[in-house]
């Protein structure tokens, strides 16, 4: 069962054992060891060099607890910096589980778990006005998807593209011959059953539509907490679960023909998983982040794919020691994959691993500026010849130079 955070009197003895702060907003915003909370089935993306978080859950005691719906979680990837805002308008109720993407500067989220359990309502937020005002969407033609969670998405010519999920059903939804949903057998309620599906939705913002599109190959099978990606005209899908089963399959729909093939890897491929990431790095390449494996282990091991040669290869990072499952991933600056959040247990059994960390991935070689602009900053504190250089930078160098010297700052803890 969830509640969300601010509803419940358990909140102020989990910050004061977390060392989070309980004031306003505005005094929150400018804290500059501010860090946002710990959470899991969150939602993140990055735009303009900022990652911005929502929503998600953390585990207090023996509850499950949404964290606040009503503000927005922003990190400077350049200075290594947190703010908080308040969020106002549509607010979507408090969940985890939502799919969202990013298109022409605004953060769309659809579906989710939220206290009545899954939604397939759609809101967006404008990230580029500075107001954090939600909308709730209303659609002119077409038909909602059924309610679900653990979908993903694909974004391609202004449009969004939905796929999968767990979620329910009416009876009279469904038939015996209906192979994009699998019922979970577990799950019945009078008329009403859960389960996995592999549906495509289109919605299409300029006109507030959404449409199904008759697709063409071999689907994958209908699953959840699976990853995906898309690499130009081409969404990916990867692993998730079904049923009792996690898989390692990958799968591409051509957004143009909406046709459906399998990739058949011709090297050593990653083991089945679920709640892991898949991020495009470069034009021909998806890494893969993390999950829960076949056996139920927390996995900190990353994959390359090469989607020309169907090579997987995997990827030596500083990150072994930091399993993550139901985390987030998003592309940075230089092809860096930032990967924030998400817990180190397997949370249907032990649940109070959630992080909050921010996790760099390294996925091509740095440019001259980027190596020179770190290299300063890093050493300018310790340094008496850099810090008499300073001065003498260009103007725009300097700046550059000023913000990313915040993000290689000593924190409280080191300097105790």
């Amino acid at each position: 069962m969830y509640f969300t955070l601010f509803d419940t009197g358990k909140v102020e003895d989990y910050l004061q054992d977390h060392n989070f702060f309980l004031m306003d907003s505005q005094h929150e915003r400018h804290c500059p060891e501010l860090v946002a909370r710990e959470r899991s089935g969150h939602t993140a993306l990055v735009e303009d060099n900022l990652l911005y978080v929502w929503g998600g859950y953390v585990s207090i005691a023996d509850d499950e607890v949404f964290l606040p719906n009503n503000e927005i979680w922003v990190y400077d990837l350049e200075q290594g910096v947190w703010e908080m805002f308040s969020m106002t308008g549509d607010v979507p109720p408090s969940m985890s589980g939502t799919c969202s993407c990013s298109l022409n500067g605004r953060m769309y989220i659809f579906g989710g778990c939220d206290d009545s359990g899954q939604t397939n309502q759609l809101y967006y937020v404008d990230l580029m006005d500075g107001k954090y005002a939600w909308r709730k969407v209303t659609h002119e033609t077409g038909s909602l998807p059924s309610p679900r969670d653990k979908l993903s998405c694909w974004v391609y010519n202004a449009r969004i593209i939905y796929f999968g999920g767990y979620g329910h059903k009416l009876l009279s939804d469904s038939n015996d011959r209906d192979r994009s949903f699998i019922v979970d057998e577990a799950s019945w309620v009078e008329n009403v059953f859960w389960g996995w599906n592999n549906e495509v939705h289109i919605f299409d913002p300029t006109q507030a539509s959404w449409r199904e599109p008759q697709t063409h190959g071999r689907a994958p099978a209908p699953r959840a907490a699976h990853a995906s990606a898309t690499l130009g005209c081409k969404g990916y899908v990867c692993g998730g679960r079904v049923m009792e089963t996690r898989t390692s399959d990958i799968h591409c729909l051509d957004l143009d023909t909406w046709t459906w093939s399998e990739i058949i890897p011709v090297s050593t491929s990653p083991v089945g998983r679920s709640w892991h990431t898949l991020t495009a790095v470069s034009d021909s390449g998806l890494f893969l982040f993390g999950g829960l494996s076949v056996d139920c282990k927390p996995m900190s091991d990353g994959w390359f794919l090469d989607v020309e040669t169907k090579k997987w290869r995997e990827v030596e990072h500083p990150y072994k020691n930091k399993p993550r499952l139901w985390h987030t991933a998003c592309l940075g600056k230089d092809s860096d994959v930032i990967v924030f959040g998400g817990s180190c247990d397997y949370i249907l059994l032990v649940d109070t691993g959630h992080c909050n960390d921010a996790l760099v991935f390294q996925m091509q070689p740095y440019p001259l500026f980027r190596i020179c602009q770190d290299c300063i900053a890093k050493n300018v504190n310790t340094s008496k010849m850099l810090r008499n250089q300073l001065p003498f930078l260009p103007p725009k160098l300097l700046q550059a130079v000023q913000r990313r010297m915040t993000f290689y700052r000593p924190s409280k803890k080191n300097q105790d």
